[in-house]
């Protein structure tokens, strides 16, 4: 076993980690891969191969890179849904996982028995909850252990982890870059942190939980009233109108999102075009462009694109007397880095 580096994010050319430059904290560059970082080019893809109560698992696809999310689904159908795509478990650069849940771990122990070289990453305490059951987990050696918050790149996709909150040992959220395409990972939350708006407000592409539907859960008889309360509790799983919330703050605050995939519906509480119809009707403005698809327990989705962000428009300086004429300009401050970096160390805000 092996942990990845940390920090990874640098900003090209520059000397400072991300958090202490001044041209990221704030702005626009909230993510850059370390300059030795190749960025290859080619289709950027997710395809869901199942998401549901029963097991969930995505692929991500570049033209040089293929990573599973999650290994929820039975080996035999990870396989089958695999080779329906074109790809063979041994060619998998590395199998990324949320938590620990059986639903998004199942088949792990046989794959790692049958193909012994595929990396699986993951933090310290997930590694050790699956290690501890599994005589095969506990074998295996392409662990890829990191620490949640922290940067990495797979060939060339770079990988961003940041904490979600669920009732699993620490589990996590991914946002996905290659070049200006940028995919967003949320399931399994109970509710939305500040840090996971930021986290994802760069996606043009987003698979988020819809769990279930408020009044259905509530009316169901099969679910006594302690699991109801886990499920709704700020450690579960988001309801359809919770995905719509997030939805909704991310158009009003800019996000260049153009589809949402809405994943991990219960399939006693929820039906697709319920998750669907709440997105589409409580997401906010600009909801109603946005394309909207559920992915399913029983098939793999379609293989779907993701879009390159657009490139922003340089801010216009403004002119040295840009004040009233005979009135005098104030002088502009500039805060050198070494002052940034000073702030950073003893934990002051910065203005």
């Amino acid at each position: 076993m092996w942990h990845l580096p940390s920090p990874a994010g640098w900003c090209p050319g520059d000397t400072l980690p991300l958090a202490t430059c001044e041209r990221c904290v704030g702005g626009e560059l909230l993510f850059a891969p370390r300059p030795d970082f190749r960025f290859i080019g080619g289709v950027f893809t997710l395809t869901v191969l199942g998401s549901g109560s029963a097991g969930n698992c995505a692929l991500v696809t570049t033209d040089h890179c293929r990573i599973l999310v999650d290994a929820g689904l039975s080996a035999r159908q990870t396989n089958e849904r695999l080779a329906a795509l074109g790809v063979a478990p041994e060619q998998l650069d590395g199998v990324l996982l949320t938590h620990e849940h059986g639903d998004h771990s199942r088949a792990l122990d046989v794959l790692c028995r049958r193909f012994r070289d595929v990396p699986i990453y993951c933090n310290a305490l997930t590694a050790e909850i699956l290690r501890r059951d599994s005589e095969c987990l506990k074998k295996h050696l392409h662990w890829r252990v990191f620490t949640t918050g922290t940067d990495f790149e797979i060939k060339d996709v770079a990988v961003q982890t940041f904490a979600v909150p669920h009732d699993a040992v620490e589990p996590v959220g991914y946002m996905f870059h290659h070049g200006r395409a940028a995919l967003g990972y949320l399931t399994d939350l109970g509710f939305a942190t500040k840090l996971v708006h930021e986290r994802v407000r760069h996606a043009t592409t987003l698979l988020i939980e819809t769990n279930h539907d408020t009044a259905l859960l509530n009316a169901d008889t099969k679910r006594p009233w302690s699991v109801k309360q886990r499920i709704t509790s700020r450690h579960g799983h988001l309801s359809n109108e919770a995905a719509a919330a997030v939805v909704a703050q991310l158009l009003a605050g800019g996000a260049k999102l153009r589809r949402a995939v809405l994943g991990h519906l219960s399939r006693d509480c929820n039906r697709p075009e319920l998750a669907i119809e709440t997105v589409r009707t409580q997401g906010g403005e600009g909801a109603a462009e946005l394309e909207i698809i559920v992915a399913s327990q029983n098939e793999s989705s379609a293989r779907y694109v993701v879009e390159e962000r657009p490139v922003e428009p340089a801010p216009v300086p403004e002119p040295e007397n840009a004040g009233r004429v005979g009135e005098e300009t104030p002088p502009r401050v500039v805060r050198r880095r070494s002052d940034l970096l000073q702030l950073d160390l003893f934990g002051a805000s910065r203005s």
